[in-house]
């Protein structure tokens, strides 16, 4: 790759990487700190994932409607919020081995109903995150920031 004189995309990638990463340190920090307070056993429900996922995703859609319909945050608040400290909070890994540590317990109902309860908890807190958020900017809109 050739960098030309004046070219500054280098730098601003580096920068949005740099908030990536801390932001990702950040919440997967939060995310294990749960997993401690809240462990389970191999055969149990994963409560304490299926939570993390939820919240996050509910604090993605307040996020989403915030920066792109209440302000105009600096550029690197998204990128550090809701890919680093969001993307990682909520985890799909965690999700995949859960399930598959299930069916390895012989708890087959149990995975799928995880595996279901997941997808469905996030799809609504997203929505619930959004719409709360919208609703509550729309009460404040005529008000001083």
């Amino acid at each position: 790759m050739t960098v030309q004189a004046g070219d500054t995309s280098l730098g601003t990638s580096l920068d949005v990487v740099a908030v990536v990463a801390a932001g990702g340190v950040l919440g997967a920090e939060a995310r294990y700190a749960v997993s401690l307070a809240a462990p389970h056993a191999a055969s149990q429900f994963p409560w304490a994932t299926l939570l993390v996922n939820a919240l996050g995703c509910l604090l993605i859609g307040v996020l989403m409607v915030l920066v792109t319909e209440r302000f105009r945050p600096h550029r690197l608040v998204r990128p550090f919020l809701g890919v680093g400290v969001l993307g990682g909070f909520t985890t799909f890994s965690a999700y995949a081995v859960d399930i598959n540590r299930l069916l390895l317990a012989g708890r087959p109902a149990v995975a799928l109903a995880y595996a279901a309860s997941t997808l469905v908890a996030a799809v609504l807190a997203v929505w619930l995150g959004a719409t709360a958020t919208r609703r509550l900017a729309g009460a404040t809109a005529g008000r001083p920031a």
